[in-house]
């Protein structure tokens, strides 16, 4: 069941393949120029050997001879000169993407797969009607949230840089240029591309907060704050073709954060880092809306002797004039007949006056988005529809999705971080030790407001304190809509819930009416925890002091659900099924009780820590669970590689919305056969897990984890400014965080997270209940099937001979006892998976992922022997020294670009 030898591009992507081999042959010049001929050599021998390499499946000495024992400097070249082509390869791929929806747009054949206008035409074909459509779209809540987890380190600089080759290649998509024009493109992308060569992949430095703070709002307010007006208008387009309706859009769209307000094992974050990204995202969402502001007065220059001006806009001119005085006297004479430009003008200086915290500012968005549509009433009763009225529509969408907060910031913290100050607060050092019914007894009356929890000098008391009382500053400085939910990791009980309505409450958290206005999160993460979830909900929804709270709320409980410790604890199989019957039961439980549930999905880049296609992840979810809401975080290489080009970005709103209509709208049908094939996976999962357990809890495992992967590279690099495990406990797999675990074993190519265990579960099934059955599974259920391709996908970048020798590093005995176990696993996981999915070959179901795949080993694979190398070179010096380190930074940045999907 080998891949074939050859994978050839279809027609429509040959323009991609000609980009391919043009960038490419651009890169060697550079390497030519900014190094010299011979290393250029130098690097076309390593690739050809690695081509060779894979098309004979010859060992992987063939190339390590080549690589082995080069100078740390040489070396490093070699690994950014093979990123450099990922780079331009990544770039290449993202701009076919859109030269491919400009090709559907183009030939009117229909719509893109996947497109909004694919979307409503399925709705329509399925008998959906008009004003279904338009009742759903007011339940619809879509919201990306940002997280800081890094797995790949890409600086700001670079990334201003990429915008600038991705707009060199999108210039010339209809082919179009004259040669003087494309001359022109080419230079501006080496000028970029030779400027990147000589900028460091990372920084020396650990990011800060800060630094956190400033590389998401690259994508919030470079990318994001560009490309809703369009997404709004796409929509309105749709549903217009389809439905043949014109309708006033409600809000689907808004986006969240955690950087600033996850402290969840990071001591960086606290009640200071809350209140300064609030602010700066302010600053930044009104910075963007005073540019935006200047070019409207430009624009509505509409004189009030030509054309008619509502008397609303004349007004609100008058009543500004008034309340800003000064802004009134700089009004220029020559503008005396405009109007709409002398409002602008004042509105402009309001915002302004908001921004720096003056009385004469706005109190709230509502009372800026008045003024604005205002003008925007008054175009559209004065024949402005096509003098203005477009560009102010799209003002009007911003605000609705941004604010003046941008993004809605959420809050994270452990839950025995509570317990602990709890526990410090009533002077009870048996609290921890309790059971949860006994806990939840004594927190009741401090969680409904009865009694207050006393005060106390111990340290987590005080933090969390300050924690609450910014929350209730934010709350009254930003509005109800800068703050997303309060998430408690490690959530278990009642008493967890109920410990952070008590500390709220101490904090000052309070509004007028005597409720916390905090929406609480409990976040389920392991096995056991999602197995247990749906108790602990009913549980949680039988206590009064809570229903009370809750009914403040709208009777609308968040559950987040952890993909990431769940794969970590229990293997791939056990974590996905856990996480689809834990949905399943949840809503149950929610159904019983009269609340609607929104599940907020802590999704990671890697399959392994939930990251998939988001239309998959929503049609294999179980019926009834997405129900009008998405809200999933977006983290690492995935923010990059969604949202990096506003072209891909609008691209991946319309997917993420397309699949929530779909689902919600017209769900799939009841499956008679589903009982069946939940027991089925019940016998998968637990086999499985078992497999896996076995595995990663053998004695010496974490010896062999930390010698056949580069963790103690990953632990050194200034990725993020979180640790890598929780702080003060040892180096335990319990202890250490799902991303640097993930990560690590994607470094070292055996990727075990990802596939780990599925192959002795998929077998154990088969045994029991047949082949067909899972045969049957993998043909008709999308939960299955998805499974089943993600893992495709994991093994196609995997590669055993790569992982055997970053074991080897381990020493003799530990790779003799382990290594022959992983082989094993992956030939049987391999075997399964094809038999199942009816594939000869790994991703023969999409033969574009594969080919691009085949397009990055060649660059990959020398990387990682190299990393190797390097790697049992850095720990022979006692790990002390930093030339090595530096180049193994830049092998692990390498293949984070190369891979993709790594943590």
């Amino acid at each position: 069941m080998n891949a074939p030898r050859q994978l050839e591009f279809a027609p429509p992507d040959l323009p991609l393949r000609d980009d391919v081999r043009r960038l490419g042959a651009l890169v060697g010049d550079v390497l030519a120029e900014q190094v010299s001929p011979a290393f250029l050599d130098e690097v076309e021998k390593v690739r050809t050997t690695a081509i060779a390499r894979r098309q004979n499946g010859s060992p992987i000495e063939a190339l390590s001879a080549l690589l082995d024992g080069l100078e740390p400097a040489h070396a490093e070249a070699l690994v950014r000169a093979f990123s450099t082509y990922f780079q331009v390869v990544n770039i290449a791929e993202r701009v076919h993407r859109i030269r491919r929806r400009r090709d559907y747009q183009r030939t009117g054949t229909g719509p893109q797969p996947e497109s909004l206008h694919d979307a409503l035409r399925r709705l329509k074909d399925k008998g959906v009607a008009a004003e279904e459509l338009r009742d759903w779209l007011e339940r619809i809540d879509i919201e990306p949230v940002f997280t800081a987890h890094p797995t790949e380190a890409v600086r700001r600089a670079l990334l201003e840089k990429e915008q600038i080759m991705v707009a060199a290649l999108v210039d010339d998509l209809d082919g179009g240029r004259t040669p003087g024009e494309r001359a022109a493109d080419l230079a501006r992308f080496r000028m970029a591309l030779t400027s990147a060569w000589q900028t460091a992949d990372s920084s020396p430095v650990r990011p800060g907060v800060e630094d956190e703070r400033e590389h998401v709002g690259f994508y919030l307010t470079e990318v994001l704050y560009r490309v809703m007006p369009v997404f709004y208008e796409t929509l309105e387009h749709a549903i217009g073709e389809y439905f043949g309706i014109a309708t006033e859009l409600p809000r689907l769209l808004r986006f969240g954060t955690w950087v600033g307000g996850d402290m969840d094992g990071n001591p960086n974050v606290d009640a200071n880092t809350i209140r300064e990204t609030l602010d700066a995202q302010r600053r930044a969402i009104l910075g963007k809306y005073l540019v935006e502001l200047q070019q409207l007065a430009r624009l509505l220059t509409q004189s009030a002797g030509v054309v008619g001006v509502d008397a609303a806009v004349l007004e609100q001119v008058e009543r500004y004039r008034a309340l800003l005085p000064e802004a009134a006297a700089a009004a220029r004479p020559r503008h005396a007949d405009m109007p709409y430009r002398l409002l602008i003008d004042l509105v402009r200086a309001r915002l302004q006056a908001t921004l720096e915290d003056r009385a004469e500012g706005y109190a709230s968005p509502r009372g800026f988005a008045d003024d604005i549509d205002m003008i925007r009433q008054s175009l559209e009763h004065n024949r402005g529809i096509h003098a203005g009225w477009f560009q102010v529509r799209r003002l009007v969408w911003r605000l609705r999705t941004f604010g003046f907060h941008l993004a809605r910031l959420d809050v994270r913290q452990e839950s025995s971080v509570h317990a602990r100050a709890v526990a410090a607060a009533l002077d009870d050092a048996q609290w921890e030790a309790r059971e949860p019914v006994e806990q939840a007894g004594v927190l009741g009356p401090y969680a409904g407001g009865e009694r207050v929890l006393p005060s106390s000098d111990e340290a987590t008391n005080q933090r969390l304190d300050a924690v609450f009382a910014a929350l209730g500053d934010a709350r009254r400085r930003h509005g109800a809509d800068a703050l997303g939910a309060y998430i408690i990791s490690m959530a278990r009980s009642r008493a967890d819930v109920l410990t952070v309505l008590a500390l709220a409450r101490r904090g000052g958290l309070v509004d007028a009416d005597g409720h916390v206005p905090l929406d609480i999160a409990p976040l389920f993460e392991t096995v056991d925890d999602l197995r247990h979830g749906p108790d602990t909900l009913r549980d949680l929804l039988a206590d009064p002091v809570y229903r009370a709270h809750l009914a403040a709320r709208g009777d609308v409980q968040m559950v987040m659900l952890g993909y990431s410790d769940s794969g970590k604890d229990g293997g791939i199989a056990a974590s996905r099924w856990g996480l689809q019957r834990a949905q399943v039961e949840l809503l149950q439980v929610a159904d019983e009780q009269g609340v609607r549930l929104t599940f907020f999905h802590g999704r990671g880049g890697s399959l392994s820590r939930g990251g998939s296609k988001t239309t998959r992840a929503v049609d294999a979810s179980p019926r009834g669970s997405v129900d009008g809401r998405l809200r999933v975080t977006e983290q690492g290489e995935a923010i990059h590689r969604k949202y990096g080009i506003r072209a891909l970005a609008l691209r991946s709103l319309e997917q993420a919305t397309g699949a929530v209509l779909a689902s919600s709208i017209r769900p799939r049908d009841p499956e008679p056969r589903e009982a069946r094939w939940r027991e089925i996976m019940a016998t998968v999962a637990e086999a499985s897990s078992a497999a896996y357990r076995t595995f990663v809890g053998a004695p010496r495992f974490m010896d062999y984890f930390r010698g056949a992967t580069p963790i103690d590279v990953i632990e050194r690099m200034t990725l993020g400014s979180r640790p890598s495990r929780r702080l003060g406990e040892d180096a335990a797999l319990s202890n250490l965080r799902a991303i640097p675990w993930v990560f690590a074993w994607s470094q070292a190519r055996a990727v075990i997270p990802g596939w780990y265990g599925l192959g002795t579960g998929l077998k154990a099934a088969v045994d029991r209940h047949g082949e067909d059955a899972l045969r049957e599974m993998g043909r008709d259920w999308p939960f299955f099937k998805t499974m089943l391709d993600d893992v495709s996908m994991v093994l196609a970048k995997g590669d055993m001979g790569i992982a055997g020798m970053f074991s080897k590093l381990a020493g003799e005995e530990l790779h003799g006892e382990f290594f022959p176990r992983i082989e094993a696993e992956h030939a049987l996981t391999k075997e399964w998976v094809l038999r199942l999915n009816g594939n000869e070959w790994l991703l023969q179901h999409d033969q574009r992922l594969a080919l691009s795949i085949r397009l990055r080993n060649p660059y990959v694979d020398p990387i990682s022997v190299l990393q190797a190398d390097l790697l049992a070179r850095w720990r022979a010096s006692g790990r002390e020294d930093d030339v090595l380190l530096r180049a193994l930074v830049a092998a692990v940045n390498g293949v984070s670009q190369g891979v993709q999907n790594t943590g």
